[in-house]
C-alpha cells in the first residue's frame, strides 16, 4: 500500500447523489457459463437507461482486454480479478452511477469481498443469482467452452474442472431455465430495485 498519497476530500456521497439525482448501487450478476448473465446485464442496463438514469456495464469484454488482460485463469488470477472488479465497481457506484456487473465470480469469498468493500463505506451492493443447472449451461455452450472443457483442452473450468460456489443469501434468485424471457429476468431486477428505492 502506497505510504506517499495525500487523500483529498471531495464532494460526499450524499452531495454527488443530490447533484446527479441519483443514487448509485453495485447489482452483482454471478453465474456459470452461459447462464445467461451478459444477456441479462445488457437489458437490465438499457431499462435503466430508459429511465433516464445512468448506468455502466462491466464485464468481460471490457475488463479482460484492458485492466485485467495480464491475468489468466488460475484460482490466485481469479481472484485478483474479481478483487480489481469489485474496487472499480466501487468507485462507479459513489459516482452515483448504476453499476451493473456481469462475471462468473465463482468463490463466495470474492463476492463476499466486493460486498464488503461496498458496505464499509455504505454502498448498496445487491447480489444477483443468474442460476441455471450446469447440464442446461452444457446445452447452450454458445462458445462451444464447455466443450473444450470436457475435452480437456481448456484447463480449470468452472463448472467442469474448477468449483462454483452459488450463492447462499442473494439478494435477488433468477431461475433462467424455465420460460423465464430476457425482459421478465431483467424487470424481476428492476422491481427489487424500486422496492429497495435504489432507482426511481
Amino acid at each position: 500500500m502506497a505510504t506517499n498519497i495525500t487523500w483529498h476530500a471531495n464532494l460526499t456521497h450524499q452531495e454527488r447523489a443530490e447533484l446527479r439525482k441519483q443514487k448509485g448501487v453495485t447489482v452483482w450478476l454471478t453465474g456459470l457459463s452461459a447462464s445467461g448473465k451478459s444477456t441479462i446485464a445488457c437489458a437490465l442496463e438499457q431499462s435503466i437507461l430508459a429511465r433516464g438514469l445512468n448506468s455502466y456495464r462491466l464485464d468481460g469484454d471490457n475488463i479482460r482486454f484492458g485492466l485485467n488482460k495480464d491475468l489468466g485463469f488460475s484460482e490466485a488470477d481469479r481472484n485478483e480479478n474479481i478483487r480489481r472488479i469489485s474496487e472499480v465497481a466501487k468507485l462507479f457506484s459513489d459516482s452515483c452511477c448504476i453499476t451493473v456487473t456481469s462475471f462468473i465470480s465463482p468463490y463466495r469469498a470474492d463476492r463476499r469481498l466486493a460486498r464488503e468493500l461496498h458496505e464499509k463505506d455504505n454502498l448498496p451492493f445487491v447480489e444477483v443469482y443468474i442460476n441455471v443447472p450446469l447440464e442446461v449451461a452444457e446445452q447452450r455452450d454458445p462458445k462451444g467452452l464447455y466443450k473444450k472443457a470436457r475435452e480437456g483442452i481448456i484447463k480449470e473450468f468452472t463448472g467442469i474442472s474448477a468449483p462454483y460456489e452459488a450463492p447462499e443469501k442473494a439478494e435477488i434468485h433468477v431461475k433462467n431455465h424455465s420460460g423465464l424471457s430476457v425482459e421478465q429476468a431483467a424487470e424481476q431486477i428492476i422491481d427489487y430495485l424500486l422496492e429497495k428505492g435504489y432507482i426511481n
